[in-house]
């Protein structure tokens, strides 16, 4: 295994925390739990989206042509390359804001780091690998916000614009629609296998192009009329956020394991145990809702709950969309975009098939 971290006598920045990248979500069933006395946001009428339906951000009506986006994103080291850390952080975050279809406009860097472990210029290096796609992004880090903890965490909050009638929530998917997503699985796996050093260079490297690349189809993909729902695939695992479409759509979702795009290798990891601690949370929470056949085998289950970091979008279009969909990601470098099911009338829950 080997990374473009040199090799120092500090210690690995995965060893420092119990759990790495959207892996570290807590368990989905758990975060109902606590979520469900908060007060009801409908209260509030310029607030178009808050905490009801599990979407990506808060969304603000401003006036008539704009509406303000808000989200907040960290979780601790995925990887031990500290620069590239911030750069995957700083990309998850980003993913919420076009995930609703905006562009984002400024962050606030959130930063909990053990001081007396990590050298200061490690610290740095996260900070600078953040700003550096906030920088791509268009975007300044104008601010933050740090302590010192236990454990090393980074992440960004982020604010957008869209306008108004170009959000896109993941409970407007309509009955008939396609779902397109538009990067490989197995991020979780991956990073699982770094942590255990049975990733080589390779698959470092493929893990790392997909989670630095910022999921900018999102602002062009909710211009078009036939797109009718988005959502990231994050640490929920594909499952996870296929099924809050079809909670939040009260529809029926078909995914097709044959159809799904992977990184490279991801398989034959998973089927050597490379899986997280994540994907059997997220199954013990959502399995009850989900159809699988019934000779899937360990490693293909594993995959499907696997937690994704700075994952894919989601999408949810009509079928006379889906080739404009894809020339969007084509156009955009997301060659793994594909076609992965469709959503149709009945019980609100997800069929592999």
């Amino acid at each position: 295994m080997t990374q473009s971290s040199a090799i120092t006598d500090t210690p690995r920045l995965t060893s420092l925390s119990h759990g790495g990248g959207c892996g570290c979500k807590i368990a989905p069933g758990v975060l109902s739990e606590l979520l469900a006395n908060m007060p009801a946001g409908h209260i509030y009428p310029n607030l178009l989206v808050g905490t009801e339906t599990s979407d990506d951000a808060a969304v603000y009506k401003l006036n008539a042509d704009q509406a303000l986006i808000a989200t907040t994103d960290f979780f601790m080291p995925i990887v031990d390359n500290p620069y590239d850390f911030g750069r995957i952080a700083a990309t998850n975050a980003l993913s919420d804001i076009y995930a609703m279809g905006g562009s984002p406009i400024m962050a606030l860097a959130i930063v909990g780091m053990p001081i007396n472990v990590l050298p200061k210029e490690d610290i740095a290096r996260i900070l600078e690998g953040g700003a550096s796609v906030c920088v791509e992004a268009g975007i300044p880090v104008a601010g933050g916000h740090s302590i010192d903890s236990v454990e090393p965490i980074y992440g960004l909050a982020v604010m957008g614009l869209a306008h108004p009638d170009r959000i896109r929530r993941n409970m407007d998917a309509r009955p008939g629609d396609v779902l397109i997503l538009g990067k490989g699985l197995g991020v979780g796996i991956m990073s699982a296998a770094l942590k255990k050093n049975c990733l080589d260079e390779a698959g470092y490297a493929a893990m790392l192009a997909s989670t630095t690349k910022l999921n900018t189809p999102g602002v062009a993909l909710a211009a078009l009329p036939g797109v009718h729902a988005m959502t990231d695939v994050t640490g929920f695992g594909l499952l996870g956020h296929a099924l809050e479409v079809a909670r939040g759509s009260n529809l029926n979702a078909a995914i097709r394991l044959n159809d799904l795009p992977w990184l490279p290798g991801v398989r034959a990891l998973a089927e050597q145990g490379m899986v997280t601690g994540a994907s059997g949370r997220n199954w013990v929470a959502y399995g009850q809702s989900i159809d699988l056949p019934a000779a899937i085998d360990d490693a293909s289950q594993a995959l499907l709950t696997d937690p994704q970091t700075s994952g894919g979008l989601l999408v949810a279009c009509a079928p006379d969309a889906v080739a404009a969909v894809l020339d969007i990601f084509r156009s955009e470098g997301f060659d793994q975009a594909t076609v992965i099911g469709e959503l149709s009338s009945g019980e609100p829950k997800v069929r592999v098939i």
